[in-house]
């Protein structure tokens, strides 16, 4: 158990980062100091008493992602109760099953979601709130005389009331709830189709925290954009939770990163970290990058041992212009990268590193600096924080096996599952991820795919369809792709990418002829039991979780 309580993390950083800038919704003039959110969480304490709410309580917040949602959610969590966050694409059924599961009391709301809500479905709870402005959307009765509108209306005569000489520093005193009690309740969106209630405890967070911390990943007075799902823990804890608790600046894009804006954003705020998706950077490897390595005149330099190095480091200038240029390391996390362009970016000496996490671990197992990183790893384990093995169980003869995890980060289990949690551990008490692979000698983790996407070729040889689709997915034409197993043969599930085929003057038919060319190019990259023997055109995107991994549940019968 680690000896720093989580919560006494944002009580200190408040404290002493008072005056710096913490909070600011990009593209608008809206920004919080941390003396600013310190307030604002009084002010939502204060009401949080007003309705009942204890320690304990569940409140789910659900939202697009800017400050309003930040100050919600970081408000719950100093105040003693737990925060459900719901991702805000889940339907409204799903969310409902969420509310009612969870037990939530308490709801911070977009208006909009919560008008498709059917209102026997969430009629325990309390009180709703819309988590753009605070305004009540529903109340129950409180335990004053006033009613909750009321009583929010008039929130600054109550604040001023609790404090009559004025809020300061000393006035930021929080609930430290026990590390190991739960402070989160995040439910997963799957690739296997079930959504879990994973069980975070405040010392998973912590862990996560001081690991981040011991390695300076992010320091006071630096800067950072989320443009990821906070509703996720991979862009909650390293975009939110860890630059809240260092005196970081939280840059928050609210809106959906298209490359055109992410570059936009970069070069305006000029990050000193990016916590990003492999798919980023290999949308802007195959879009931007290859093009100029195909052109001949860009060949016949790359041939010229001294020329291939100017051309590198010319590309290498522009990427990290693109970024903002100020950043110290790129973090690449969520699912596993392509090793085409990590080979490239690492050729380059780009600043990146792989990691490696999931929800039941809050989320980060594996980590090391871009100057360690080995390609086609995801970093080492934490050292002092986690541990990994391989279990060969079941894969006897095979080079990967289970990766298996235990340490600070692993979480309690699953809500009101104790079947799944059961599930969840060995006999000896490690995690099962779910995730096949290898270590290295020193250490450094090989994902290979996950178990339950493992197809078996005809003679029972191991094939994981992300290292094909990845393949594929570099081509150009092709926008994203889906490897699924048919009458014992391989076939692959194929958007193409219109705007590339457009750009090149093609006709959809024209295109897709070439994307069929391709097959012949992908087929001489794989192993003869991994080839693929058809394409199917799919016109619309494949059907995603949060982290952008395809619910392949959907497409697989």
């Amino acid at each position: 158990m680690i000896e720093t309580n989580f919560i006494s993390i944002y009580q200190d950083s408040f404290r002493e980062n008072w005056d710096l800038k913490a909070l600011s919704d990009y593209g608008t003039n809206k920004t919080y100091t941390y003396a600013d959110l310190a307030k604002r969480i009084a002010e939502w304490h204060l009401i949080f008493k007003q309705i009942g709410l204890k320690p304990g309580d569940k409140v789910a917040v659900m939202g697009k992602d800017h400050a309003e949602w930040c100050i919600s959610f970081i408000s719950i969590l100093t105040y003693g109760a737990v925060v459900v966050p719901i991702l805000q694409d889940f339907s409204a059924v799903d969310t409902e099953v969420i509310l009612e599961h969870s037990e939530t009391k308490v709801l911070f709301i977009d208006p909009d979601i919560w008008a498709k809500l059917n209102p026997k479905k969430v009629s325990d709870i309390i009180a709703v709130f819309n988590i753009n402005n605070g305004n009540v959307l529903s109340e129950h009765s409180t335990t004053g005389g006033d009613s909750l509108t009321s009583y929010c209306e008039s929130i600054q005569k109550h604040f001023e009331a609790a404090y009559p000489e004025g809020f300061f520093q000393k006035d930021v005193v929080y609930h430290f709830t026990p590390n190991e009690h739960l402070v989160l309740l995040n439910y997963t969106s799957g690739t296997t189709g079930f959504s879990k209630g994973v069980m975070i405890t405040g010392n998973n967070l912590a862990g996560n925290i001081l690991f981040a911390r011991k390695y300076k990943i992010i320091k006071k007075h630096e800067v950072i954009l989320n443009f990821l799902p906070l509703a996720h823990t991979y862009g909650c804890t390293f975009n939110f939770f860890l630059p809240l608790a260092q005196g970081a600046h939280i840059y928050l894009l609210g809106k959906i990163p298209a490359p055109s804006i992410l570059l936009k954003a970069f070069k305006t705020i000029r990050p000193n970290l990016i916590i990003s998706v492999p798919l980023v950077f290999e949308r802007i490897y195959r879009d931007t990058i290859l093009p100029k390595l195909n052109k001949p005149a860009v060949k016949a330099l790359l041939s010229i041992p001294l020329l291939r190095k100017l051309v590198y480091k010319k590309i290498h200038k522009a990427l990290d212009e693109g970024l903002g240029g100020n950043f110290r390391e790129v973090i690449v996390g969520g699912a596993a990268m392509n090793e085409e362009v990590s080979r490239f970016l690492k050729k380059i000496r780009f600043k990146f590193t792989v990691g490696y996490g999931m929800t039941e671990c809050a989320p980060l197992i594996s980590y090391c600096s871009w100057r360690e990183w080995r390609i086609g790893s995801c970093g080492k384990p934490l050292d002092g924080f986690m541990e990994a093995r391989i279990d060969y169980t079941g894969y006897e003869n095979q080079e990967n096996g289970e990766i298996q995890v235990r340490g600070e980060h692993v979480c309690m289990g699953y809500f009101k599952k104790p079947d799944l949690t059961e599930e969840l551990f060995t006999e000896d008490g490690w995690m099962h991820t779910g995730d096949l692979g290898c270590m290295d000698k020193d250490g450094f983790i090989y994902i290979r795919g996950r178990s339950k996407a493992m197809l078996l070729s005809a003679n029972g040889q191991n094939i994981f369809p992300e290292t094909i689709e990845s393949k594929l997915n570099i081509f150009p034409l092709v926008s994203e792709s889906l490897v699924v197993s048919r009458n014992k043969r391989l076939e692959a599930l194929v958007v193409p990418n219109m705007d590339a085929i457009k750009a090149q003057g093609l006709t959809p038919e024209e295109g897709w002829a070439k994307i069929e060319e391709f097959r012949t190019t992908l087929n001489e990259q794989l192993g003869s039991y991994e080839k693929v023997t058809r394409f199917e055109r799919h016109d619309e995107p494949f059907i995603k979780t949060p982290k952008q991994s395809i619910k392949r549940y959907l497409y697989t019968n």
